[in-house]
């Protein structure tokens, strides 16, 4: 089998840490892995300027597959910049409950969270108006739109589930209308798979009260980053959050995925060995998935499961490992 080369984007923080935790997993599956690392520290960022981003685009062109670890945002959003850059469109953020982590929610959720990854209200940051008024616009565009809902739908298809859209279209009739428009025009290639419009606000509510009513949200932007963070809390940490990132070529296949934890630098506890790597394995995992390794993919995930359904997992979680100890107790389940 030929290596598989990965852009490793180093960060700030626990990043060092998550990074010897997906190496050391790594080293434990029967896969070549070729990691080509680019200091994406704020040090460096701060230092190069955007040559670092120029370096990182480069290697992600090349070798289609990254993984990034957390940054620190100070002057700029280093994910909003790759997501122009690379003209990612879809961030995809699987949540669910784990057996063994504390939560105030008694129901189990098993979601997959499709985001728009562009426009919304955070494409302009807006402008003042006189002294005492404020605007910006809300974009919302076709393409990241119907690349999301593909991405939705063919998720939604593969595991025979329903796919539901929400926005506020009674509302932001042009915006999401636009939205749902295009929502529906891709649900119409995908006959087998049914598909339910709701209200975003109200959709909150639903997912509360009744979790195992939905599979696969697809939402815009900033809908997609509340629902994301909101999922975390109900199945008990953000801390176990992994995404991904895609952008798509002309024919609507991925061009380039990025995959990386969803938890930020955690400065307090960065070089002690106390981090929980669970959500960069767990985006390990998805990355295997998207270089076609199923099998490996499925094992790391039910490991990563196992050990914290056992108790053998991080002080955050109730358990008494250190992060390479989890990492070690998931590699041995392999």
């Amino acid at each position: 089998m030929a290596a598989i080369e990965i852009t490793e984007l180093l960060g700030d923080g626990i990043g060092p840490e998550l990074l010897a935790a997906t190496h050391m997993l790594a080293d434990a599956l029967p896969i070549d892995f070729r990691f080509r690392p680019v200091d994406f520290s704020l040090e460096s960022r701060n230092a190069k300027g955007r040559i670092v981003y120029d370096e990182a685009v480069a290697a992600m062109e090349d070798t289609r597959v990254s993984i990034k670890y957390p940054t620190v945002t100070e002057k700029e959003s280093p994910n909003a910049i790759l997501r122009r850059r690379l003209d990612f469109s879809v961030i995809h953020r699987p949540v669910f409950s784990i057996e063994g982590v504390s939560e105030n929610f008694s129901d189990d959720v098993d979601l997959h969270i499709i985001r728009v990854a562009t426009g919304g209200t955070y494409a302009d940051p807006g402008r003042m108006i006189g002294t005492d008024a404020a605007v910006s616009l809300r974009i919302v565009e076709r393409r990241p739109c119907r690349n999301a809902a593909e991405f939705a739908f063919r998720l939604a298809k593969k595991l025979g589930v329903t796919m539901t859209s929400a926005s506020k279209h009674t509302i932001q009739r042009i915006t999401d209308g636009l939205f749902e428009d295009v929502v529906g025009e891709v649900g119409e290639r995908f006959p087998t798979v049914q598909h339910k419009v709701e209200l975003f606000d109200a959709l909150l509510a639903k997912i509360i009260l009744n979790p195992s009513n939905f599979r696969i949200v697809l939402c815009l932007n900033e809908y997609g980053d509340f629902l994301s963070d909101m999922a975390c809390g109900l199945v008990g940490s953000i801390g176990l959050g992994a995404s991904a990132s895609y952008s798509f070529s002309p024919g609507g296949k991925v061009k380039i995925a990025m995959f990386d934890p969803a938890g930020g630098t955690a400065p307090d506890i960065a070089g002690q060995n106390k981090a929980n790597p669970t959500a960069s394995l767990l985006a390990f995992s998805m990355l295997l998935e998207h270089i076609e390794e199923p099998k490996w993919s499925r094992k790391v995930r039910d490991s990563v499961i196992a050990r914290i359904a056992d108790g053998e997992c991080t002080a955050d979680l109730g358990g008494s490992l250190n992060t390479m100890e989890f990492t070690a107790a998931v590699a041995a389940g392999l």
